[in-house]
This record gives C-alpha cells, sequence and structure tokens, in this order.
C-alpha cells in the first residue's frame, strides 16, 4: 500500500466511512488539532527520562488516537462510537488523567505565583503540548456547536491540559529547575 493516494490533490479527504468533505471542514479540522497534540506529546517524550510520566503519556498518546478515530466518524457520539475502528475515550480515562495530576501534584510545592512556560527542556516541551491541546479543545468545542460530538472526549481534552501543566511542573522539580514566575508589571 502506497503512502500517497493523490485524492487530497483538490483539497478534499475522506471522513471514516468514505464520505468526502473539505479539508478545511470543522470535523477535519477538530482531527487534525488532536493529531498535532498527539505529536507535540511525541517530541515532549523524546526529552523525556521519567519512567511515570513516559508510561503515562504514551497511554495518553493512545487516547487521543482513539479520540482522533472517534471524530473522523461523522454523525451522533454513540452513533459514530458503533462505527468507529476504535472506542473513543471515556469517562474513566477522564477519571485516570485526575488520579495523575493528584499523584504529581502532591509532590509539587504549592504555587504561590503564576508560573511562566519553561524550565527544562521537556517541561518546556510539554507547556507546548499544554497550549496545543487548549486548541485542540476549543477546535472540538467548535465542532460540538455544528455536530454531534461525545461529552468525554471534550472532558477528557480539558483534563488533559491540566495534566500537562502539572506533568511541566513534575519534570522541573525532578530536575532541579525552578519554575519561571510571573513577575508582573506596574500600572
Amino acid at each position: 500500500m502506497k503512502v500517497y493516494t493523490r485524492g487530497g490533490d483538490a483539497g478534499e479527504t475522506s471522513l471514516f466511512g468514505g464520505r468526502r468533505v473539505p479539508k478545511d471542514a470543522p470535523r477535519v479540522l477538530a482531527y487534525g488539532e488532536v493529531d498535532e497534540l498527539n505529536a507535540q506529546i511525541g517530541l515532549a517524550l523524546a526529552e523525556l527520562s521519567h519512567g511515570d510520566l513516559r508510561r503515562q503519556l504514551l497511554t495518553v498518546q493512545s487516547s487521543l488516537f482513539d479520540l482522533g478515530a472517534e471524530l473522523a466518524v461523522p454523525g451522533s457520539g454513540a452513533e459514530s462510537a458503533r462505527r468507529a475502528p476504535r472506542p473513543s475515550v471515556t469517562q474513566a480515562e477522564v477519571e485516570q488523567l485526575e488520579g495523575w495530576i493528584d499523584e504529581l501534584d502532591a509532590e509539587l510545592t504549592p504555587l504561590a505565583s503564576f508560573i511562566l512556560p519553561g524550565g527544562e527542556r521537556s517541561a518546556a516541551l510539554l507547556h507546548v503540548a499544554r497550549v496545543v491541546c487548549r486548541r485542540a479543545e476549543r477546535q472540538v468545542v467548535s465542532l460540538a456547536a455544528s455536530e454531534p460530538v461525545d461529552a468525554a472526549g471534550v472532558a477528557y481534552l480539558n483534563r488533559l491540559s491540566d495534566y500537562l501543566f502539572t506533568a511541566a511542573r513534575a519534570a522541573n522539580a525532578r530536575a532541579g529547575v525552578e519554575e519561571p514566575k510571573w513577575v508582573g508589571r506596574e500600572r
């Protein structure tokens, strides 16, 4: 099987099931953002040495692949779940993220001020993944305004951005790197 098909040369792509849509259709934009998020997490993984964070992020990548597959199937959440090649994310996966956040947060000093994205390289990459996650969430919410989308997918992206923030803080703490703090400006 060849990687290229020439099917998208005219600016259209196929959703799961074969329906052709423009490449800038809201559904395509939504799963494209989720795909970009998955790639950004892969980049952060290339820099991470912490086994627990690596295992968690690999699980996240699989969940994001499932979410992207669900978004590529037109129709209602339940209807698309029956036709999707793999199941989408579930409320249990949202709760798993919450558990990971709580575990990581227990090893961190409480936030006393706003922090800036940055620190050591893997933490900075996790912060980039966090903002890409927020963009993916906005795109999926936008899709949900016009087409049915499973609510667990939106909740998963919302919680994932919180997890990525906490994981970035943990990566900095474990590396002994102080988080850059926002100092504000006098007005």
